[in-house]
């Protein structure tokens, strides 16, 4: 899919490059904020006002995401992805909205990555809806990026330049992954410092 909405291929199926990357974009982050939002009010309802808890949760969390992408073991997955068919079907802001939506979620295509259930379980522990929002909507702008950056894919040689850079950038996306979840489980420990 991340090869297949760049402004070479909209103009190809007829569609406005603009128009669809905007609609992916507002799909992914308003999905990714309503279900980070979602899971903040449960927080709030499960968690009351255990603090330590929250923290000790995200701790354990982070160190298990850590250890799962550390070792590049399988996580739990649907072995689905988005339905490439849209692109035929339908116009560009519908397969946009309803592509976004899906990955905007991270857990209803394939999960490559155990930091998708770290950020979920991160937007719980906020224990409210309004820090949960902000949790998905930072998680589903991050989906959107990859496709964002795709305006300059103008001719079939750049569009396999993108291609390839993305294929050659996927150790340094693991080091990043890797850095976020050991970052989370610093500040989840250092919480559980400061507030014994």
């Amino acid at each position: 899919m991340l090869a297949s909405i760049h402004p070479l291929g909209e103009r190809g199926r007829g569609q406005n490059y603009a128009l669809t990357v905007t609609s992916y974009t507002v799909g992914s982050s308003v999905t990714a904020a309503a279900f980070g939002a979602v899971l903040g009010l449960l927080g709030r309802l499960v968690l009351t006002d255990a603090d330590s808890a929250r923290a000790g949760i995200l701790a354990v969390a982070a160190a298990i995401a850590f250890g799962v992408d550390r070792t590049r073991w399988t996580v739990p997955s649907w072995h689905r992805q988005v339905n490439e068919d849209w692109l035929a079907d339908f116009r560009g802001w519908v397969y946009g909205l309803g592509f976004g939506a899906q990955l905007g979620l991270g857990v209803v295509t394939i999960v490559t990555t155990a930091s998708v259930y770290l950020t979920w379980i991160g937007a719980f522990v906020t224990a409210g809806p309004v820090l949960g929002a902000v949790v998905g909507l930072a998680f589903g702008f991050a989906r959107a990026v990859p496709v964002l950056t795709a305006g300059s894919a103008r001719d079939p040689e750049r569009v396999s330049a993108r291609v390839r850079r993305v294929h050659d950038w996927a150790g340094n996306f693991n080091a990043v992954t890797l850095t976020a979840e050991a970052t989370a489980g610093a500040v989840a420990v250092l919480g559980l410092v400061i507030l014994r």
